[in-house]
């Protein structure tokens, strides 16, 4: 029978999930203490080391058991936060690995908005170059999932500066006069990237090894929406969480965003109070205010009409 492997783990915790610790292993505290540690305790076979910087190191032949059970606490009393586990052995994820786009010269395009009741879709493109990678890394672009609105709007003045982009606002009353069974927001989100490609080709179309599009639906769904169209950017890689693996959609997202703020903010200034973003019940509680102060054709300007949300209010106010 093959003996049970060893395992060693490692958890970064809170202070409230700190204290928690100290006080389940107060009765099971080693006498010794490692240095910079607040505790080490035995746990059944796993060994806990807790650190006064919040690593908590889990050893032992159940470690994994015992690890996820603290990490489901972390989870609990931080809703939100970022976990870091990470298992011995494992290798440290700092640039993603093995990806032909990353250190390429790319066009990347990505949009945001399009789960948003209130608020434009915006579609942005840029160009990013090999000797520019360092750049965008130093300013945190390759974690642009974790930052926030105030990052967001301190960090991309300095991109815009330094990185090619194009961008295109689609604001919600061409959106509701455009939709249709036959026009729906993929076809619209097709022909925004195609726009903003092409602009940013024309200029870098012998530079780019690679076009990226974040996939948002099968590619020749996107080409059959570009049909009509007369010109349309080929040669795409499309990429899943392209957000992730190319700085260029990385850049393109964090301009989107940047404008989608800028522009949130001003519809905000126009009703006389903060929008809230999403499609939940904020977001009809907010739309049934402004129908009862401006009436149902305000929202016309202000929203995407084919959401279910719609519904919902007309239903709350019955009309």
């Amino acid at each position: 029978m093959a003996k049970p492997k060893v395992q060693t783990i490692t958890l970064k915790v809170s202070e409230n999930t700190k204290e928690k610790m100290q006080k389940y292993f107060e009765d099971k505290k080693r006498p010794k203490t490692p240095p910079y540690a607040v505790f080490q305790a035995d746990e059944a076979d796993t060994v806990v080391t807790l650190y006064e910087s919040g690593k908590a190191v889990f050893q032992g032949i159940s470690a994994d058991i015992d690890a996820n059970i603290w990490k489901e606490t972390e989870k609990r009393l931080n809703p939100g936060k970022q976990i870091e586990i990470k298992k011995a052995g494992e290798k440290k994820k700092e640039k993603p690995s093995n990806n032909f786009v990353y250190y390429a010269n790319t066009i990347g395009s990505d949009e945001v908005g399009t789960g948003d009741y209130f608020g434009p879709i915006v579609v942005s493109s840029t160009y990013v170059a090999k000797e520019n990678i360092s750049f965008l890394e130093n300013l945190g672009v390759k974690d642009s999932k974790k930052m926030t609105d105030a990052e967001i709007l301190r960090v991309v003045p300095e991109i815009i500066k330094k990185i090619p982009y194009s961008t295109r606002i689609l604001n919600n009353r061409d959106y509701n006069g455009k939709y249709s069974d036959e026009v729906n927001m993929n076809a619209m989100k097709a022909i925004l990237h195609n726009k903003v490609l092409l602009d940013l080709n024309e200029k870098y179309e012998n530079k780019a090894d690679y076009i990226v599009v974040d996939q948002f639906t099968y590619p020749s769904a996107y080409f059959k929406y570009l049909a009509k169209t007369a010109n349309v950017q080929k040669n795409i890689t499309f990429l899943t969480k392209a957000e992730d693996k190319c700085l260029s959609v990385a850049c393109a997202s964090l301009i989107s965003r940047y404008v989608f703020i800028k522009e949130f903010n001003k519809m905000s200034k126009s009703v006389g109070f903060d929008l809230p973003k999403g499609a939940g019940e904020l977001v009809d509680e907010a739309a049934i205010k402004i129908v009862k102060q401006s009436g149902f054709e305000a929202l016309n300007e202000l929203v995407k009409l084919n959401f279910k949300n719609t519904e919902k209010i007309k239903k709350a106010l019955k009309m």
